[in-house]
């Protein structure tokens, strides 16, 4: 007999009770436990109590703009959000991923597709890395399972996004990876603009791992993208 599982529950954030009644009826038919927050300071109480498993957030939010609210929400939670708005320009889906948002989807929207980036972003989460491995290199041990990063002995604070492109480098250190793969693997869908993004993401998990006292380890290779470059890597299973 197979264990029973908990429903995944999602969290949806908007201020127009038609867009989330839509998205309440599409997403509960697939299963999902739903709830509803309509402005962006009972988003951040919400969502900071831990209980949800992913967030469709809206960036046009009363009390608190969804900008803000995701800022909150990755002080002290590495819940997948999804951000859902109407503001479609290039600027607005790069600072949203560079905020730690796992996906951005513009207005209007098939309520269809925003089930189907729940669906592909909650496999991302759950598929993540292999159980019991970490990656050691001076001074540097990386964690997957734990999701932890310490310097030395000292935890490493860094955003979900610094933590997934660390270990992304780590996973094969010496490799060039070019910055469009980078985001395939660590936002997991092809970007719709250009990848400056991950140049913002690598130049302060740069400076986190400096301060730390580690070693310089990301290495540029210009033209093409950027490499874990150790000399005394271990890998541990």
């Amino acid at each position: 007999m197979q264990p029973k599982t908990e429903p995944v529950r999602i969290l949806i954030i908007d201020d127009e009770p038609r867009i989330r009644d839509l998205l309440r009826k599409y997403l509960a038919a697939e299963g999902f436990v739903v709830g509803e927050v309509a402005d962006g300071e009972a988003a951040v109480t919400e969502v900071c109590s831990g209980q949800w498993d992913l967030v469709i957030l809206d960036i046009m939010l009363p009390k608190k703009d969804g900008w803000e609210v995701c800022r909150e929400i990755r002080k002290t939670s590495e819940v997948p959000v999804l951000m859902l708005t109407a503001r479609g320009d290039e600027i607005d889906r790069v600072l949203g991923l560079e905020l730690g948002a796992d996906d951005y989807i513009v207005k209007p929207f098939s309520p269809r597709e925003v089930v189907a980036r729940v669906k592909a972003v909650l496999r991302r989460v759950k598929k993540g890395a292999a159980p019991g491995k970490l990656f050691s290199f001076a001074g540097v041990v990386i964690e997957p399972e734990a999701r932890t990063v310490t310097v030395n002995g000292t935890l490493l604070a860094l955003t979900p996004k610094e933590f997934d492109l660390l270990l992304a480098l780590a996973q094969a250190p010496g490799r060039v990876f070019r910055r469009e793969e980078l985001l395939r693997l660590v936002w997991g869908y092809d970007f719709y603009g250009d990848s400056r993004t991950v140049d913002t993401h690598i130049t302060r998990l740069r400076e986190k791992l400096n301060q730390a006292g580690a070693p310089p380890l990301i290495t540029t290779v210009w033209g093409v993208g950027y490499k874990l470059e150790v000399r005394d890597a271990e890998h541990s299973g």
